[in-house]
């Protein structure tokens, strides 16, 4: 934890590509305060858990910001330990939104130890998930792969190796600073990949080497730090060889629920179950995994949505 005030007038909730001056490496930065701090306050995490979450979230944006296309990118992991279920919802508007279903006391016995417990030992066995969805038109197209390592970093790692064969290291880190608020959660994550050489640009192994050499020293509490800029964060990285940040985009805690679209989920139930969800004062509340958002409405509204 950094135990000082972050610098407001410096950037941040921001994904941006990044490019090394003549080098075949690609990459790509995220810097997560506000937007972050909503979606895991929006629920009494667990640290082990709020911090997982952050994870899928710094990845989901990491790796959706790339893409060319409108829609979203789910980043998800499932399996049989403490930690059920983690899914990240990025759209490429730049929205974000995330949770976690978790049992609180296995969460609690496998946090006993002195380190934050990891993904592998949070999901037990299970996979790792990345969905695009590019709207009603189009088929979704999904990816899994085995979870694999005690982060989420490692698992997107494995999914590039085995899905896209592209070579990757990918950084994430999730804390929390001390503002004049209390504390605050932030997260941030960092991505290479290298460009495969061909006949006009030779072999790319000795520049890949040296690319991670140098991504190996980021440091976790640099990527979360707000006072560090990310143009400063890119420039203590590889400032030998010159880097510029490029397209950068704004990113915000959103969640696209509403009361029309609890109904419209409602309407499908049966009306028997229906009813068996009216509350004591005549209307049925529906709390959002997402946001926390508690919907309260009267059965007319859920029938007039079926119309």
């Amino acid at each position: 934890m950094t135990d000082h005030a972050p610098n407001f007038s410096i950037s941040d909730d921001l994904a941006a590509a990044f490019q090394i001056e003549g080098w075949p490496v690609r990459g790509r930065l995220v810097r997560l305060g506000a937007a972050i701090n909503t979606i895991l306050a929006a629920h009494a995490y667990p640290e082990p858990v709020a911090a997982l979450l952050g994870e899928a979230c710094a990845l989901a944006a990491l790796i959706g910001s790339s893409l060319k296309f409108e829609g979203r990118l789910l980043v998800q992991a499932q399996g049989d330990g403490p930690v059920r279920y983690v899914v990240a919802d990025y759209g490429t508007d730049g929205s974000l939104r995330g949770y976690c279903r978790y049992d609180p006391q296995e969460v609690e016995a496998a946090s006993g130890g002195f380190a934050r417990p990891g993904a592998q030992t949070l999901l037990g066995k299970g996979v790792f998930i990345m969905t695009l969805d590019r709207g009603p038109d189009f088929e979704r197209t999904q990816g899994i792969t085995p979870i694999e390592g005690e982060s989420l970093s490692l698992c997107a790692e494995h999914y590039f190796e085995q899905s896209e064969q592209v070579p990757t290291k990918v950084r994430l880190a999730v804390g929390s600073v001390l503002t004049e608020e209390g504390a605050q959660w932030r997260a941030g994550g960092a991505m290479i990949q290298v460009i495969a050489g061909d006949a006009a640009r030779g072999s790319t192994e000795e520049v890949w080497e040296r690319t991670r050499a140098l991504f190996h020293t980021l440091g976790d509490d640099e990527l979360i730090d707000p006072t560090i800029s990310p143009e400063t964060l890119l420039f203590r990285l590889f400032h030998e060889d010159g880097v510029r940040l490029e397209d950068p985009r704004a990113l915000a805690a959103i969640c696209r629920c509403s009361k029309d679209r609890i109904a419209s989920v409602l309407a499908s139930f049966d009306p028997k179950e229906r009813q068996d969800m009216v509350e004591d004062d005549g209307k049925i509340r529906v709390t959002c995994e997402y946001c926390s958002t508690v919907y309260a409405l009267e059965p007319d509204e859920v029938v007039a949505a079926q119309i």
